[in-house]
């Protein structure tokens, strides 16, 4: 078997597909809030709440939680083993090449599906803002920034981290301000709009899931929309220093996104209750828009801006993250050995990023956002299941975490599954299936 590339070297070798560590901790955390602080927030919130009714806000606390153990599992394990991957590599390190096969496949779907919803919510808020009577414009927009977006990944990490850096400041600043806007104006009014968390625990939603159901369905939504710290993982390989960047990184970016969820959770609800702020979100995909300008007409544009930005930010890291993935599949033979190739200068894996982008291309032509992100909620955990799993086998002398944190991890990710509808769960099923027996027939990859 030949060896591995080692990820510490500072030769830069086109052949073997080593990346350069130009990365460092502050850059780790606008990766991470650049691919988590976007459609999470400005879509699928209302969308859970049409699952969790006004516990939509408990289920952005279990969905952190849930997240912060996976996040801590990830952590550990890019620590004791840093290189391009992810779970993908630590399912072979840690596993069994069945597993590593499957998370690799899992991750590419989970996210893909998050990338399509992305540029969809991304086309919706831009249409819905300047020209409403023009919607049919919206999957050509889409499909257009993928395109854009890919092209500028091409280009090198460096500048894909400037402009990151860009649309976070500006989207997090365009949250802060929906928050203490709607805020006050519920403070105005005496609290009264309060009143919409009014029976919470007798909510039933149409699916005839009663609270606690309701509630951990919820949860799973939420949860794809914490995710996006795994990019930090998957990008172990370019980030220096990473023992202690990348828990750092991801424990600071979690708790930063959870801040931010809850707040817009939180005086959304208030302010509409969770019935529109559902219909918002599935309606004209939305949400954070019709809000706004239900109290002050002008602000609906600066939510659409903040939106149009941020989910751009998260379309162009899920292209970063992928493309990471694709690479370490290229190496071990479950992609031709062509993704397995950078460019010249050790920045881009070129053929890796021109294959995501093809992907997402395909979902983003489905044209549903409720179906690609209902999807990326069930490939998603059952592929943090096996980063958990991962890390439970982790040597004592790696360990950085106790036990108990990737077994609570373990224990979530495959719980929510249950809860989850059966039409995503018999596609993520069927794609389980096709995995494994594709691992059997196919040739063995390099491991």
């Amino acid at each position: 078997m030949p060896a591995m590339p080692n990820p510490a070297t500072p030769e830069i070798s086109r052949r073997t597909g080593t990346l350069r560590r130009q990365v460092g901790i502050g850059g780790a955390i606008v990766l991470g809030l650049g691919s988590m602080v976007g459609t999470g927030v400005f879509v699928s919130l209302g969308i859970a709440a049409g699952v969790a009714g006004p516990a939509v806000v408990l289920a952005v606390l279990l969905a952190a939680g849930l997240a912060l153990c996976n996040g801590l599992s990830s952590a550990q394990l890019a620590a004791a083993h840093p290189v391009s991957g992810g779970t993908y590599e630590y399912g072979y390190k840690y596993l069994t090449p069945a597993a590593g096969r499957v998370a690799g496949w899992m991750f590419l779907a989970a996210k893909s599906a998050s990338a399509a919803t992305a540029a969809l919510g991304f086309a919706g808020y831009l249409i819905h803002a300047a020209a409403p009577q023009w919607s049919v414009l919206v999957l050509p927009l889409a499909l257009a920034a993928v395109v854009v977006l890919t092209v500028l990944v091409l280009s090198g990490l460096r500048r894909t981290n400037a402009v990151n850096l860009i649309i976070v400041a500006l989207t997090v600043g365009v949250l802060a301000f929906f928050i203490v806007m709607i805020g006050s104006q519920l403070e105005g009014q005496g609290g009264m709009k309060l009143s919409n968390f009014a029976g919470i625990e007798s909510w039933t939603n149409d699916r005839g899931q009663t609270f606690l159901p309701a509630l951990l369905h919820g949860t799973a939504l939420v949860f794809v929309a914490f995710t996006g710290y795994g990019r930090v993982a998957t990008l172990g390989e370019e980030i220096t220093d990473p023992k202690r960047s990348i828990p750092i990184a991801v424990v600071l970016t979690i708790l930063l996104t959870a801040v931010l969820y809850l707040g817009v959770a939180i005086v959304a609800v208030a302010e509409v209750g969770a019935h529109d702020f559902a219909a918002y979100a599935t309606g004209v995909a939305a949400p954070l828009e019709r809000i706004a300008g239900n109290v002050w007409p002008w602000t609906s544009y600066v939510l659409a801006g903040g939106a149009v930005i941020a989910m751009l930010g998260v379309l162009l890291n899920l292209i970063l993250g992928l493309s990471r993935v694709a690479l370490a599949m290229g190496r071990r033979r479950d992609l031709p050995g062509l993704f397995a190739s950078v460019n010249a200068s050790g920045t881009t894996p070129v053929p890796a990023v021109i294959l995501v982008g093809v992907i997402i291309l395909g979902l983003v032509s489905i044209g549903s956002v409720t179906f690609a992100w209902s999807l990326s909620a069930t490939t998603v955990l059952i592929y943090y299941a096996l980063t958990n799993l991962a890390a439970l086998r982790l040597p004592a002398a790696d360990r950085r975490y106790p036990r108990a944190i990737p077994v609570i991890g373990l224990a979530g990710c495959l719980g929510l599954c249950v809860f989850i509808d059966w039409l995503y769960l018999a596609v993520a099923g069927g794609l389980l299936g096709a995995i494994l027996i594709s691992h059997w027939v196919m040739p063995k990859p390099v491991t």
